[in-house]
């Protein structure tokens, strides 16, 4: 079967629910504010729209812990409490509300392996904070470290290549696969020195077997997409070295200006740009599979510019 030229779209009320209320950075209308924008501009009527599919809970294991996950199923019954040490509550249904957002993104994935389309986006995912046996920074289950147990174990990727710009380090993902040969990293954020979650310095490169293939840029903040263009050259670079069979961008729009919780200056013509180049990378190495990954991004009318330029992107 050929791919699909289309790029396709995961939008569905399932998964805005993932969100921890409203006021809260992380809302239920995050979703809302970007598909509006995508209909207004008509990048609605170029692709394809899946509806949101549920995670079993053997696939959320791939990644998380059974002890963990156990507890989000309590928590999620009760419907009080934190997951972690403040920034993640718990309300009633959390529970399915991340699993919708895994089990999306496990469809994505499964679309482009299986050959019905080539490139996909989920606007509420790259929830890449939550580690194997925790929460963290509003993440339950880490769709993206989910996606590469998946991808590794049920479809034999043995190379794939995670690509991260949102402006928080992508944490959980960068340590669940800290000496993972066959997942490489490159990762543009703003210096752990200044902002959550402290991580991700220019020296952690991967350990072990995976030593090498893992590339953090931290950036100062207040850069901009000049500072942005400087450095892509180098995720590009290790991205070809990868030889990726598939590629996964987490274009969180935190890192564009103005975004309540991050310190970084980019414009959204910068997560276009990204997606755009990526396309071509995975078009040369990864038979074109290009899975895009909502990520972060507090200021609606930045997530849905900088989500929308992604989109139109894939779209071609």
């Amino acid at each position: 079967m050929g791919f699909s030229e289309t790029a396709t779209v995961f939008v569905g009320e399932e998964l805005a629910r993932y969100g921890f209320g409203h006021g809260h950075p992380f809302g239920p209308d995050r979703q809302e504010a970007f598909w509006q924008e995508a209909q207004r501009r008509r990048l609605s009527d170029r692709v394809r729209t899946a509806s949101p599919v549920m995670a079993d809970r053997a696939t959320i294991e791939r990644f998380h812990t059974a002890a963990y996950v156990d507890r989000v199923a309590r928590q999620s019954e009760r419907g009080e409490g934190y997951l972690d040490l403040g920034d993640t509550p718990a309300f009633a249904g959390i529970y399915e509300a991340a699993a919708y957002v895994v089990g999306s993104v496990m469809a994505a994935a499964a679309g482009m392996v299986g050959g019905q389309w080539a490139r996909a986006f989920v606007p509420i995912a790259g929830l890449h904070h939550a580690r194997r046996d925790r929460a963290s920074g509003f993440c339950v289950f880490n769709d993206c470290g989910v996606v590469l147990e998946e991808l590794k174990a049920v479809h034999g990727l043995r190379r794939i290549a995670y690509v991260d710009i949102d402006a928080h380090h992508g944490d959980g993902v960068y340590y669940g696969f800290e000496a993972d040969p066959a997942v490489w990293t490159a990762d543009i954020h703003q210096d752990g020195h200044t902002l959550f979650p402290g991580t991700g310095h220019a020296d952690e490169r991967g350990t072990g077997a995976g030593a090498g293939t893992k590339l953090n840029i931290p950036l100062t903040p207040g850069a901009d997409d000049g500072t942005f263009h400087s450095v892509w050259p180098r995720v590009e670079a290790h991205v070809e070295a990868a030889e990726p069979e598939l590629i996964i961008l987490q274009c969180g729009a935190d890192s564009l200006a103005g975004d309540p919780l991050a310190n970084l200056a980019f414009t959204w013509q910068v997560h276009a740009m990204a997606a755009n180049r990526l396309r071509h990378l995975a078009d040369r190495w990864a038979g074109g599979r290009l899975l895009a990954l909502g990520g972060g991004g507090y200021n609606r009318k930045n997530l849905a510019a900088a989500w929308c330029g992604v989109v139109d992107a894939l779209a071609g």
